[in-house]
């Protein structure tokens, strides 16, 4: 018990020490509707930001709250056992801390894709429960383009049971079949904004480079 005691209170589990209450906490204020599911999320890719971010890394569908709860749950997992199996049989002294900052870094590195997964499976969860912000940056296909007064119709491509508006700045901004990238939540229309799937990658990867520049060009800046 005591082993157990100074693992969890030691670095670098210590770290998970408190998260996990946080994300406990979290929860249970959203169960309670005290606290809103998408948290973190904002009306458009534009900007750099936490949502922006793990959209980036791969955990479009589901709100920003969803994906770092599964991160930390799953990092938290890792690193204990790490330490339970390893670490508590070593004497490393005061290089427990780089040692730490190497573990803190690896047990999230591994627990990415196995939380991307996770996350793709409960999307449609929130698909269907109206988590319209945590859409942004799916990929779609139009199944009825915009016409003059009407917004267009898209299902996501990995779950065709979900159908968006997409609305453009100029009519017929997308044609039917087309696969497109949601960028942009117009909350009054209960509609998106979205771009071209090569020109979106395209933008993500130059975004980098743009950083810092006034006037940034490129799909997400137009829209």
């Amino acid at each position: 018990m005591d082993t157990v005691r100074q693992l969890v209170m030691g670095f670098p589990f210590i770290l998970f020490s408190i998260l996990l209450p946080l994300v406990g906490l979290y929860w249970l204020l959203v169960l309670l509707r005290l606290a809103p599911v998408e948290l973190f999320e904002r009306d458009s890719l534009r900007d750099d930001h936490l949502a922006s971010a793990l959209v980036a890394l791969g955990f479009a569908g589901v709100p920003t709250t969803v994906a770092l709860s599964w991160l930390i749950v799953l990092a938290a997992g890792m690193t204990l056992a790490v330490e339970l199996l390893v670490l508590r049989w070593l004497s490393v002294g005061l290089f427990i801390v780089p040692i730490g900052v190497v573990l803190l870094w690896a047990s999230f590195a591994l627990a990415s894709p196995i939380a991307e997964i996770l996350c793709r499976q409960v999307g449609p969860w929130f698909h269907r429960h109206h988590a319209r912000r945590s859409l942004l940056g799916k990929c779609v296909q139009v199944v009825q383009a915009s016409s003059e007064g009407h917004p267009g119709r898209a299902v996501l491509t990995d779950d065709p049971s979900c159908e968006v508006q997409l609305l453009g700045k100029h009519d017929a901004a997308e044609n039917v079949g087309e696969y497109r990238v949601l960028v942009k939540y117009l909350p009054r229309e209960d509609a998106f904004r979205s771009v071209a799937q090569d020109a979106f990658l395209e933008t993500r990867t130059r975004l980098r480079l743009l950083k810092g520049k006034s006037g940034s060009a490129g799909p997400l800046a137009h829209h």
